[in-house]
């Protein structure tokens, strides 16, 4: 299984799969559809029955039951793009045996090393098999592991007929890292009546709460005259952005904030004297609290507009997404049946909120409740990627483990 799950995550790395916020279509870039075809190949070689991939490049297969009894339908998922943060062309992975908790020479020509020093998680895998970057691209764990993961679960399950699960259906997913992945996933068609994505980082994470979530923008027009002759005359556009700004709390910011804790975060500003614009995101766990904060933004918004006129700032602003755990919680028993499952491989849940989104956070608002499991992966979206696949090999267990168990207790 450790061998298979090197190839495959070694394999899927080197195509770069990054998304293109700028790109309408999806998937948003080609190497998205050179995975997703690939994927199809693969899980009809495994045996696989209903493999498909659709005109948006959403991979779909099917694992029928081996038992006689009825029992739920269950999904797992995994998004074949990568981050926009580093790039991801010409990834290199270098796999590191019997790591020795020392530095690790990602690449010598240019002094690049990761450290335990200022990634002190790395002491946690002493003699773990480590894959990791050349220090020049990020590494793609996210998600290709999980789909590394889901993709060995199968062919286990197809070569281990005696282990008992009802029917289980897989997708690959386009475009999860701009926010798009569930947009145009077609949940009858997938039939399954619970799900998990294969998402998360490192060992143990289950996680059924996420933030709820929207964006802003905001746009100043001002009016540029000679500073000569401006007096009574000059809007300065981005000193009215600055205002705005300054009118939120200044320690719900992502650098300030953790667990439970939201925040507003300026994404971008730029700006000059004729017109600016600030982009936020807006995040809580806590639906009140959120649309509190959403209504702090509105209300500096249309205090500025009464001294400046409205045609001055717009606002734009939407919600993103939910917190999956409204709709996973009336169903709770598919998070107590992962962590079971953690725990049969002798992996410890370890239960906490997403500071961000899944694919789950939509799919769950759509009719598909929707946790989310480790890969291994940590670092993710930077140089210094890394994963355990001594960790992964856990992954792939429990997810062997969940298929079993809903046999048992369902």
């Amino acid at each position: 299984m450790k061998q298979k799950l090197i190839e495959r995550l070694s394999k899927y790395v080197q195509i770069d799969t990054q998304s293109n916020e700028s790109n309408p279509d999806c998937p948003s870039t080609d190497g998205q559809w050179e995975l997703a075809h690939l994927l199809v190949e693969e899980l009809k070689d495994i045996g696989m029955h209903d493999v498909t991939v659709d005109e948006n490049g959403y991979v779909m297969a099917t694992l029928p039951s081996n038992v006689d009894k009825d029992v739920p339908v269950i999904g797992f998922l995994a998004h074949v793009d990568t981050a926009t943060d580093f790039t991801g062309k010409g990834v290199k992975p270098q796999v590191v045996e019997q790591y020795n908790g020392k530095d690790i020479l990602l690449n010598k020509e240019k002094n690049i090393v990761l450290s335990p020093d200022e990634y002190p998680s790395l002491a946690n895998y002493n003699g773990h098999t480590l894959i990791t970057t050349d220090g020049t691209t990020l590494l793609g764990a996210d998600n290709k592991a999980g789909i590394a993961e889901i993709m060995t679960a199968l062919e286990y399950l197809m070569t281990n007929p005696d282990i008992p699960h009802g029917t289980i259906r897989v997708a690959f997913t386009p475009d999860e890292e701009i926010g798009r992945g569930p947009h145009k996933f077609d949940v009858d068609r997938f039939g399954a009546q619970f799900a998990y994505t294969i998402d998360g980082g490192p060992l143990g994470e289950l996680q059924y709460e996420s933030f709820n979530a929207a964006a802003a923008k905001i746009t100043v027009q001002g009016n540029n005259v000679h500073p000569g002759t401006a007096k009574g005359k000059m809007v300065h556009a981005t000193k009215i952005a600055m205002k705005i700004q300054a009118q939120l709390p200044a320690e719900q910011a992502p650098e300030y904030t953790e667990g439970y804790e939201g925040f507003f975060h300026l994404l971008s500003f730029e700006g000059d004297v004729e017109e600016a614009k600030l982009y936020y995101i807006i995040r809580d766990h806590d639906r009140n609290k959120f649309n509190k904060k959403k209504q702090w933004i509105t209300s500096i918004v249309k205090e500025l507009q009464s001294q400046y006129g409205e045609e001055c700032i717009q606002l734009e602003m939407k919600d993103q997404y939910y917190n999956m755990a409204e709709k996973i919680e009336p169903v709770k028993y598919i998070v107590d049946i992962a962590a079971e499952a953690m725990k049969d491989v002798d992996v410890e849940p370890l239960i906490q909120p997403i500071r961000g989104g899944t694919d789950g956070s939509q799919l769950s608002f759509m009719g598909l409740p929707t946790p989310n499991i480790f890969t291994g992966g940590e670092n993710f979206h930077g140089k210094f990627e890394y994963i355990s696949v001594d960790n992964m090999v856990k992954a792939t267990e429990t997810i062997i483990n969940i298929a079993e168990r809903f046999t048992k207790q369902c």
